[in-house]
C-alpha cells in the first residue's frame, strides 16, 4: 500500500514575528477573515502554541491508519513540491492536502476547515467522508 501524507497547511508563519502577527490578526479580525486560520483553531484551539488534547488524539487516530502520516506546516516551512503545488493551483491558506503515489490533491479548503468550527472530531469525520482514511 502506498504511503499517504496529509498536509495541514496553516495561514501563518512559523517565525516569532509570524506568530505575533497571527495573534494580532486573530484578536482583531472577524472570524471569517482571510487573516485567520481555521486549521490553527482545529489543532491549537486558536492562539495556543500547544496542540489541544483533542487534536493530539485525532492525529494519533489518523496516523494509526496504515501508511498514513500527518505533517503540519506553516506557510514558511513548505517543501518546494508543496509550495509549487499551492502556487500553481492558486490555493488559499489554510488548506489540507493529501499526497499519495507522489500526487498532491486538495482535501479541505479554507471554507471546509471553517465549517469544522475548531472541532478536531469534525475534521476527522471529514477526512473519513473523503476516503482519506
Amino acid at each position: 500500500m502506498p504511503q499517504r501524507t496529509v498536509y495541514v497547511l496553516y495561514n501563518a508563519d512559523a517565525s516569532v514575528m509570524g506568530k505575533l502577527r497571527y495573534g494580532y490578526q486573530k484578536m482583531t479580525c472577524p472570524k471569517d477573515s482571510d487573516q485567520v486560520c481555521a486549521a490553527c483553531d482545529i489543532t491549537h484551539g486558536g492562539l495556543s502554541l500547544k496542540e489541544t488534547p483533542s487534536w493530539v488524539a485525532v492525529k494519533k487516530e489518523i496516523e494509526a491508519t496504515p501508511d498514513v502520516r500527518v505533517i503540519q506546516w506553516h506557510r514558511d516551512e513548505l517543501s518546494p513540491e508543496v509550495k509549487s503545488f499551492v502556487e500553481t493551483e492558486k490555493l488559499s491558506y489554510p488548506v489540507v492536502l493529501c499526497e499519495s503515489d507522489g500526487k498532491l490533491q486538495v482535501i479541505m479548503d479554507r471554507t471546509e476547515l471553517g465549517k469544522c468550527n475548531g472541532d478536531a472530531q469534525l475534521f476527522l469525520q471529514e477526512l473519513k467522508a473523503k476516503n482519506v482514511l
